[in-house]
């Protein structure tokens, strides 16, 4: 009975030793967590979350071809063409005053395989209606052809700037530094300028009027625009004043622009154009006595979604100069 017992005893044991041996070969370490790119919908489509953050991030941008037709616009040449590669990053997170918002554009210009141009085309943050950085001001604004000249010569500057609006109105002010802007004979090439512009739309109607003062050139220049939906299109009217060539206007002393953008087929659009200058502007510190026309027709057309054609042919005729007729075709994907 002893021995029946210890036998019986010491096959229990083993049993126990070689239970615990199988159940430590049998444990793993379990996967660490991965996370996976989430959506993000709150400011609308294309938006998702950077890993590991609350941050929303978008990334759009567009792909050009473009070949310019003019008199010597390719150096030696009436013709020359460059491809173009833009892209944007949009961030975005909320905040106890609102959605913080930071932009970088970046832009890569080609006239051939050497003969080529990186440039930050923007990049600015905007918080509660505040903005600041490198932005494009109220005077890029334009009617959608490509035949009213009623903007600034140059419209990207390093700006603060604050803005209200709502879905249908907006309204602000900007201080602009005006360094690559126009300057006059013995200024120095570092003004500063004050903008203003409000907007807005209702129904078929939408307006917008701006106004600038460059301070170093005491000159400055106001314009009114607006649209409203006509038969098969889309009518626009604008006007602009300048007290004097500033980096805000320098092309006449007052201009009037007209547009009929013909919404022809879903895919395409017709656009004629006509502008009258007064006092048209050619060198120096003031407007000329001449005058000056401007027609033209842009077309556009959508080959498939995002895939853009786009052609433009512009005839300028000044009183104190020479008339000259320049045009363009694009092809553009955008992203």
């Amino acid at each position: 009975m002893n021995i029946k017992s210890l036998l019986l005893g010491s096959a229990a044991a083993l049993a126990v030793v070689s239970g615990a041996q199988a159940a430590d070969a049998i444990v793993a370490a379990e996967p660490e967590p991965v996370e996976y790119v989430r959506v993000c919908d709150a400011y609308g489509t294309g938006y998702f979350y950077i890993p590991g953050t609350e941050t929303c991030l978008k990334i759009n941008g567009y792909v050009r071809f473009q070949v310019n037709v003019g008199e010597d616009v390719g150096g030696d040449s009436d013709w020359d063409a460059f491809t173009r590669g833009q892209v944007q990053f949009t961030a975005k997170s909320d905040t106890e005053y609102g959605p913080l918002t930071g932009v970088i554009v970046m832009q890569f210009n080609a006239d051939n395989a050497t003969d080529q141009a990186a440039k930050l085309d923007s990049a600015y943050l905007d918080i509660a209606g505040f903005r600041a950085g490198l932005f494009y001001s109220w005077w890029d604004d334009g009617l959608s052809g490509e035949t009213d000249d009623i903007g600034s010569p140059v419209t990207l500057h390093n700006s603060i700037r604050y803005q209200y609006e709502t879905d249908a109105f907006y309204a602000g002010i900007s201080v602009d530094e005006l360094e690559d802007g126009f300057y006059k004979t013995d200024e120095e090439a570092n003004n500063v300028g004050v903008a203003v512009g409000l907007g807005g739309k209702a129904g078929a109607f939408s307006y917008q009027i701006t106004a600038g003062y460059d301070v170093d050139n005491e000159d400055g220049a106001v314009r009114a625009m607006g649209t409203v939906d006509i038969g098969p299109g889309t009518l626009g009217l604008a006007a602009v004043y300048a007290t004097g060539p500033s980096s805000y206007y320098t092309k006449a002393e007052w201009a009037i622009a007209a547009e009929y953008a013909i919404k022809a087929t879903d895919k395409l659009k017709i656009t004629p154009g006509v502008q009258y200058y007064s006092n048209y502007y050619v060198a120096g510190d003031d407007f000329s006595d001449g005058d000056a026309w401007k027609v033209g027709l842009t077309v556009d057309y959508q080959i498939v979604d995002n895939f853009y054609a786009k052609a433009s042919v512009q005839y300028l005729d000044p009183e104190d100069d020479d008339d000259t007729t320049a045009g363009y075709f694009r092809l553009q994907r955008a992203f």
